[in-house]
């Protein structure tokens, strides 16, 4: 039996790739309810492949200030991920971002709008 039959890994992640403008749905747990929140921003990187290991780290800008999250790929506390814009990048690992503005980073990125 493997990680998919036990139902530890998603089949449903789609295809996304460093330089992608992501929407990630999260629950939120309190301590008598839970919530959903939506973080969105650039995806920086993907690590660790596509095991029960792997994750991805998102960058956004709130309040003029930056702020990365990393999630575990596999997570069940994920409820969806959406692509909002491809982006172009020619690297990996888009570390260099950090020290980048918004303007700077979508000028970088030459982003194209996904259509649903």
């Amino acid at each position: 039996m493997n990680l998919y039959q036990l139902g530890q890994l998603k089949n449903n992640l789609p295809k996304m790739k460093p330089g992608d403008t992501i929407r990630v749905s999260e629950t939120v747990l309190g301590e008598k309810k839970k919530k959903s929140q939506v973080f969105e921003g650039v995806l920086i990187c993907k690590k660790h492949g596509k095991g029960i290991n792997a994750t991805f780290t998102v960058r956004a800008i709130l309040d003029g200030v930056g702020v990365e999250k990393i999630y575990p790929l596999h997570s069940p506390l994920i409820e969806k991920i959406e692509i909002v814009k491809k982006g172009k990048a020619r690297r990996a690992k888009l570390y260099y971002l950090r020290e980048k503005t918004q303007k700077k980073i979508r000028k970088k990125l030459k982003a194209e709008v996904v259509e649903k």
